[in-house]
Order: C-alpha cells, then sequence, then structure tokens
C-alpha cells in the first residue's frame, strides 16, 4: 500500500519546511503538527486563539485527505507553557470534539516562532 502525500491544502498556508500537510497509509491520516499560521505567517495569540487556529488548520488538513474531524482519533499537543496554558485548550477541545480522541499533552522547550501551542493528529476511517 503506497503513502498518498497531501501537500497544497486550500485555505492552509504553505510550509517553510519540506513537509507534508498529512500522509495517508490505507484508512489512517497522519496529519503534521499545526501552529497559529496564517498567509502572512504566524500570529501570536492567546493560548486559546493559537488552539482554535492549529485546530481549524488539522480539520482542513483531515477534510482535504478525505477524512472528517469525527474521524480524529490522537492529537499530541505541545505547549510552551502546559501549566498556564491547559485549561484554555482543553476547553477548545471540549467544544472541537463529540467523541473525545485519544491525547498527548507535554511542554516543549520551544516551539517554532515562539508559538504557544502545535497541535498534530491522527485519524482513521473504518475499513469496509
Amino acid at each position: 500500500m503506497s503513502p498518498i502525500h497531501i501537500m497544497d491544502v486550500p485555505g492552509v498556508p504553505a510550509s517553510p519546511s519540506p513537509i507534508s500537510n498529512a500522509v495517508v497509509v490505507g484508512n489512517t491520516c497522519h496529519i503534521s503538527g499545526q501552529l497559529s499560521v496564517y498567509d502572512d505567517g504566524y500570529r501570536a495569540g492567546s493560548a486559546k486563539q493559537e488552539a482554535e487556529r492549529a485546530f481549524d488548520l488539522v480539520f482542513k488538513v483531515a477534510e482535504a485527505a478525505g477524512f472528517s474531524g469525527d474521524a480524529i482519533v490522537y492529537v499530541d499537543i505541545a505547549f510552551s507553557d502546559i501549566e498556564r496554558d491547559l485549561a484554555d485548550v482543553n476547553e477548545v477541545c471540549r467544544t472541537r470534539f463529540s467523541q473525545f480522541p485519544a491525547r498527548t499533552v507535554y511542554e516543549a522547550a520551544k516551539l517554532p516562532f515562539g508559538a504557544k501551542i502545535k497541535i498534530q493528529a491522527v485519524a482513521m476511517k473504518e475499513t469496509a
């Protein structure tokens, strides 16, 4: 089974890094880490604002790969300050998911562009 690389996604700014937005293998979609980025680059905000934008991008990438937001089964969230921002990001997660995915959260020494939040995800489709 050959992987399908999802590169250009409408509404998702192109990455300056040599990455795919997602890679689909069979019924699984691995979505690259997303930050609060716009066409003009990274835009700082509160942790809640940055998480909202990062989730917007995660969902757009999932949809471009043929997966719904409900198909997201795992999220990985990196924080620049987990103690300060976890409650706000938990609030965002409660509004984004009807069924909560499995999740890993951690504090990273440094995120790109000084971001507060980076979110990556895995989505799966049921096999027929």
